[in-house]
């Protein structure tokens, strides 16, 4: 079980990089902050967007701060995840990560995993 805020970053990004060569850009990349985008130009709901975020892991106070657009896109996506992660959901799309354990993480992969298919499917990727 990780608590070391810190740890538990560098592990969630390293399961997001991986998105890096699948379409998605990174624009920060610190040691608080990282974050993915599709820099695809698309229509969404009749405008066009040069961009479309998808994910991110950020260090705060009290936290850690995973963000996760796909849900805010669809909400129906919170269908699929765990209810251990579901109830680390606080707003629309930031999970507030204090510890991390390995199904915890298996759960963020696989999110991260259906967002992909979801993005890939809407020509977002």
């Amino acid at each position: 079980m990780k608590t070391d805020f810190v740890e538990i970053f560098q592990t969630i990004r390293a399961v997001m990089q991986p998105y890096t060569v699948q379409g998605f850009t990174n624009r920060i990349n610190s040691e608080t902050d990282y974050d993915l985008w599709s820099e695809k130009q698309v229509l969404i709901e009749g405008k066009k967007r040069n961009e479309v975020y998808f994910a991110a892991v950020m260090i705060k106070k009290g936290h850690v701060g995973f963000y996760y657009m796909p849900v805010y896109v669809e909400s129906e996506m919170k269908e699929i995840f765990d209810p251990e992660l579901l109830k680390l959901l606080k707003g629309k799309s930031c999970f507030h990560i204090s510890k991390l354990d390995d199904v915890l993480l298996m759960h963020i992969e696989n999110a991260l995993a259906a967002g992909f298919k979801l993005y890939k499917e809407k020509g977002w990727v």
